[in-house]
């Protein structure tokens, strides 16, 4: 990719921080980039993951599957998946090493730093050590203060309203 190598961060309250990385994903593949999607904390089939499955040059890597929220889990179950999420990192890191990634996007990985399941002084010191011209996107709701400042783009996002918040669960299609 030419001209690449910066780091953008999507956080907020609001729907849409993968959204607007798969968005990137996809015009990024269209352009005949390499791209590495990530994804923490997160486990479930989504519409967003069978169609990027179909486009080329976009890499999808998850760690193993959860079925409780970080909140509910037991100090032993936040180091299992502590110790999954840094096992994949290494793979991450070691297939950016070795391989061409134009685009790497760490989807929810604000999330697990916050939540104590992933290093953020690991993802620091990868930042500060990425390939030079690899662009880098991190999503998730609050980023660190050290993040923003390693950031080039930080678009936060907003919620105002939210089917949710009426109890209308996560529909097959929009938000999955």
């Amino acid at each position: 990719m030419k001209d690449g190598g910066l780091i953008h961060i999507y956080c907020g309250d609001g729907k849409g921080k993968t959204t607007a990385a798969v968005g990137l994903a996809v015009r990024c593949s269209g352009r005949g980039n390499k791209v590495l999607l990530v994804q923490f904390l997160k486990s479930r089939p989504t519409g967003e993951l069978q169609s990027l499955s179909l486009l080329p040059n976009i890499e999808i890597l998850r760690g193993k599957e959860n079925h409780k929220f970080t909140f509910q889990m037991t100090d032993e179950e936040k180091a299992a998946v502590l110790h999954n999420h840094m096992e994949l990192f290494v793979k991450v890191q070691k297939k950016c090493r070795q391989e061409k990634v134009d685009l790497l996007i760490l989807d929810e990985v604000i999330g697990a730093c916050n939540t104590g399941v992933f290093d953020l002084q690991a993802l620091i010191g990868f930042l500060n050590n990425k390939p030079a011209a690899m662009e880098v996107v991190l999503t998730g709701r609050n980023p660190a203060a050290e993040l923003i400042d390693m950031a080039d783009y930080v678009s936060e996002i907003c919620k105002r309203k939210h089917p949710f918040d009426k109890g209308i669960p996560a529909r097959t299609g929009v938000e999955r």
